[in-house]
This record gives structure tokens, sequence and C-alpha cells, in this order.
């Protein structure tokens, strides 16, 4: 998962980005030609983009660049990760350096996640 400042993600913009409300069904719009959607965490507790994340990655097959924004925090990155984000914009005054941290700290998880369905046993070494 790639970890951005709030002034790197102002100045990705791109047309084939969608901008999701934390309220709004995936299954609801067209993707055709989106590459990018931001989800929005309104709030740390707020865990709604999780689930969007989710039904986007493994019933949609959305393949394109999944955004976390909004009120994102250290410790919501490894689920962040294992729902299929691929990008996740920090909040004002979070430390990158402390959170690429949480993300190196777990090597491997023994389920399956959003992205490698397979638990672990289940893998090919």
């Amino acid at each position: 998962m790639k970890i951005i400042t709030a002034q790197e993600h102002q100045a990705l913009a791109s047309p084939a980005v969608l901008t999701l409300a934390n309220d709004v069904d995936p299954r609801t719009l067209d993707l055709k030609g989106v590459t990018r959607i931001d989800l929005q965490f309104p709030a740390f507790t707020d865990g709604r983009a999780y689930s969007q994340a989710f039904l986007l990655r493994r019933r949609l097959r959305f393949a394109g660049e999944l955004r976390a924004t909004g009120d994102v925090l250290i410790d919501q990155l490894v689920p962040m990760q294992r729902t299929g984000f691929d990008v996740a914009v920090l909040k004002d005054g979070v430390d990158a350096s402390a959170a690429q941290r949480q993300l190196d700290r777990y090597a491997g998880f023994y389920q399956g996640s959003a992205v490698g369905t397979q638990p672990h046993f289940a893998e090919v070494a």
C-alpha cells in the first residue's frame, strides 16, 4: 500500500477519478473508464468505506486504484490494505514514516483478503 500526504493527493487529480461518498452503494455505479476511486472516511469511527472497497474488489472486480481519504489514521492502514485499498491519504499531522512502519510490521496473514483471497495454508509456495 502506498502512503501519501493530503498535498500529494490534491496534486494528482485526474478526469478518470470517481469520488464516492461513504453512503453510496458501489453496485449502482457505472465504472467504465474509471481508473481511480476515492473512498471517504469522514471520521475514523465510520468504516463504511471498508465495505465499499471490499465490494469493489471482490464483487465488482474493480482493478483500478482505490484510495482512502479523509480521517485516515495509522491504525487503519492494515485493515485498509486487506480490504483492497491501494493508497492511503494520511490525515494532516500523521507521520508518514510511522505509518510505513505499521504496514511493515506484518509480513503476512493466515486469512485471505479482498485481494489475495486464498488463505495462507492454501497458497502454493
